[in-house]
């Protein structure tokens, strides 16, 4: 750890501002913060090879053995694939040569080619896929800005990643919406053959709550799938809130955004250069991902002096007293920092889903506990 904090490790390029999709629920375009409007569309040149610069500097001064380069929009493959192959090489080039970049493209799929794909995949580019669900009608809010349904132009990109460049697939990207059936969803997204799978929960707060949030139904729809996933009796494939759970209830070490107390070591770059906190926290209000600061006058390591930065490093020590008193502190962690916002009160706060994660980390807690028992008495175990 520096003087200044825990340094980056991933490093959220914005290379294209806008999407060809216009979904209904976007946080990011629909929602409070519309500072994306003033940015250009595209990140200029200029802005990735000073960002290329400032992400070696950081790896340099670190001593950063792996870095994750993360290729982000709206929807980055607007840029082309000879720009997002052209700025990692550039990252790879700067970086010492001792430090791994690891890249990867957060995509709907939709201008997804075989010829695009074998770009990225030559350069070593993950590709990772944002859907909410395996079938049409899960994405049905997802639509391009005539109306029209992005899914069978999604589905034919997923494909073709699942089936010809399985090496490059580095797995699907769904938020959960507890009105869908959770087994069928989940179901439905290991037909798509995914390496790994991320469940995310909806951004929201105490003053704009989730969507159909009552009680602990988002923690019920986990606990579901959560079920179907430990029962299978092999690893279908990664759920990476899940494995991380389990290992933060086993006292291991886990890096997520949604659970333990690791320090965040994510930032984002915009397309204009500009230094910014994660993209969900813009979920919150106008500004509120906003640093101040830019690639082109400062190192990265000015960031970590930011207030909002230091606040999602410093642990137990940022939450609310009630968090920092309850019995699954060490595993939840509070939850998502973007979820514990409350209009006039900040983000010390417990999350707006603070029933749901209880209710999820105790029922896979109990399910851990429960074959726990005969494996060790079997001399047997194991967990997917």
């Amino acid at each position: 750890m520096s003087a200044t904090g825990h340094p980056f490790r991933q490093f959220i390029v914005k290379v294209h501002g806008r999407c060809n999709l216009a979904c209904t629920y976007c946080y990011l375009y629909e929602g409070p913060d519309s500072t994306w409007r003033t940015r250009p569309a595209t990140a200029p040149p200029a802005v990735l090879d000073r960002t290329a610069d400032r992400i070696a500097e950081h790896a340099r001064t670190h001593g950063l053995t792996t870095v994750s380069l993360v290729l982000h929009g709206g929807e980055p493959l607007l840029a082309g694939v000879g720009t997002l192959a052209g700025f990692t090489e550039a990252v790879r080039l700067r970086v010492p040569a001792d430090c791994t970049v690891r890249a990867t493209v957060q995509t709907n799929a939709t201008l997804l080619t075989q010829d695009r794909v074998s770009v990225l995949a030559g350069h070593g580019i993950q590709i990772g896929v944002s859907l909410d669900g395996g079938r049409a009608r899960h994405n049905a809010r997802r639509v391009d800005h005539a109306g029209r349904p992005s899914w069978p132009a999604a589905v034919r990109g997923v494909r073709l990643v699942a089936d010809r460049f399985p090496e490059s697939y580095a797995g699907l990207l769904t938020v959960v919406d507890p009105m869908l059936d959770p087994v069928e969803t989940y179901d439905s997204l290991l037909e798509l053959g995914p390496p790994a799978i991320d469940l995310l929960l909806p951004h929201g707060n105490w003053s704009a709550p989730p969507p159909h949030k009552s009680g602990s139904r988002y923690g019920d729809w986990l606990c579901a799938v959560f079920d179907r996933w430990w029962s299978a009796g092999r690893r279908e494939t990664r759920v990476r809130l899940f494995e991380e759970c389990l290992a933060l209830l086993l006292g291991l070490p886990a890096a997520t955004e949604s659970l333990g107390l690791a320090p965040f070591d994510a930032l984002v770059v915009e397309t204009d250069g500009s230094i910014e906190q994660v993209d969900s926290l813009k979920s919150a209000y106008e500004g509120a991902a906003r640093t101040g600061l830019d690639v082109f006058r400062h190192a990265f390591d000015e960031a970590l002096r930011h207030p909002g930065v230091a606040a999602r490093q410093a642990g137990a020590a940022a939450l609310a007293d009630e968090c920092r008193s309850c019995p699954l502190l060490s595993v939840c962690g509070g939850g998502h920092y973007a979820h514990r916002y409350r209009a006039g009160h900040g983000f010390r706060n417990p999350s707006v889903y603070c029933a749901d994660l209880e209710r999820f980390i105790r029922h896979a807690a109990g399910r851990l506990a429960a074959d726990a028992v005969p494996a060790v008495a079997s001399g047997e175990g194991g967990t997917p």
